[in-house]
């Protein structure tokens, strides 16, 4: 599929590039830890289907923009413990955040795009509008038009 495409804007400065191949799968800053979710996408007939799986998160974390041509999705999460112990009161706080955008082919019907979350499991289908589906065309037999 080349027509949806993952928005990643890179820049120029070669210490970022050398640390995003050591950081693949997290980026840790202090108390927060950005993940970096996989997506799935597959096309079909009538749609583009992106899963994303998001273990830990509802869907009251995630959040999903559409900005012209560009599929936003992203989740915040914070954690906070607690733990008394030998007159001491241990607390950790912990925030997880991702963030993954996409630019949406033309034939992408805005209007029609659908997100559902079960199981840990984000899935966006992406509708194709009508002029974009493939349709058969009738072939006539008889006179000739000119």
């Amino acid at each position: 599929m080349k027509s949806l495409v993952r928005y990643a804007p890179r820049s120029l400065d070669l210490l970022d590039d050398f640390d995003r191949i050591f950081n693949s799968v997290f980026d840790v800053h202090a108390d927060e830890v950005v993940e970096r979710p996989s997506v799935d996408i597959r096309e079909t007939e009538d749609r583009y289907i992106l899963e994303a799986e998001l273990p830990g998160h509802t869907e009251k974390d995630v959040d999903i923009k559409l900005d012209d041509s560009l599929l936003t999705i992203s989740a915040k999460k914070d954690e906070k413990s607690e733990e008394k112990r030998n007159g001491y009161i241990l607390r950790e706080r912990r925030t997880r955040s991702f963030n993954r955008s996409f630019v949406l082919p033309r034939d992408v019907d805005r209007d029609r795009i659908e997100a559902n979350f079960a199981n840990g499991l984000l899935t966006i289908e992406l509708h194709k509008s009508e002029e974009a589906k493939p349709r058969q065309i009738e072939v006539k037999t008889g006179k000739k038009t000119k």
